[in-house]
């Protein structure tokens, strides 16, 4: 059943998740008008439109699997949400780095460790309640994408 607290719970899970993606875009803003145009793409990168509504997506899954794991386990879960909001900075330093600092060599090797925290996270996350752990799924298939078009414009245009 859900009560009021419950409600303001997702809420507040939404808000930092999508929130996330907010102060990534913020590294993202200049970086995408300026520098990543002239970038020599690898193959399958997809147009700049597309990352909006899939990291949208990927935001509300993410807050939904937090916090179908904090309903379940309130204070129980706290470690497992700590390595929740640890990958989540790990995603936003990515943007940050690749982005902002527009270094995509030191933001390959950042995002193959926000790519094993995302894992580490799903096995939590698996142990404590599966389908939370699914909801987890796609973000780590599209941070895997991810990963191969970080290589690519960093072995492209170094």
């Amino acid at each position: 059943m859900l009560n009021a607290d419950n409600w303001l719970v997702l809420i507040l899970f939404f808000a930092v998740c999508l929130g996330a993606g907010g102060v990534g875009s913020f590294f993202t803003g200049s970086s995408v008008r300026d520098w990543y145009p002239r970038l020599r793409k690898p193959p399958g990168t997809p147009p700049s439109w597309v990352f909006g509504p899939v990291w949208t997506a990927l935001y509300v899954l993410m807050a939904i699997s937090a916090w179908l794991v904090w309903r379940e386990y309130h204070r129980g879960a706290l470690p497992a949400l700590l390595i929740f909001f640890a990958q989540l900075a790990l995603n936003v330093a990515w943007s940050g780095i690749f982005f902002g600092s527009r270094l995509p060599g030191i933001a390959f090797v950042e995002i193959l460790l926000l790519w094993f925290a995302i894992a580490v996270n799903m096995l939590i996350f698996y142990a404590l309640l599966h389908i939370a752990a699914f909801l987890l799924v796609p973000y780590w298939l599209w941070v895997t994408y991810a990963m191969y078009l970080n290589f690519g414009f960093w072995r492209l245009n170094r």
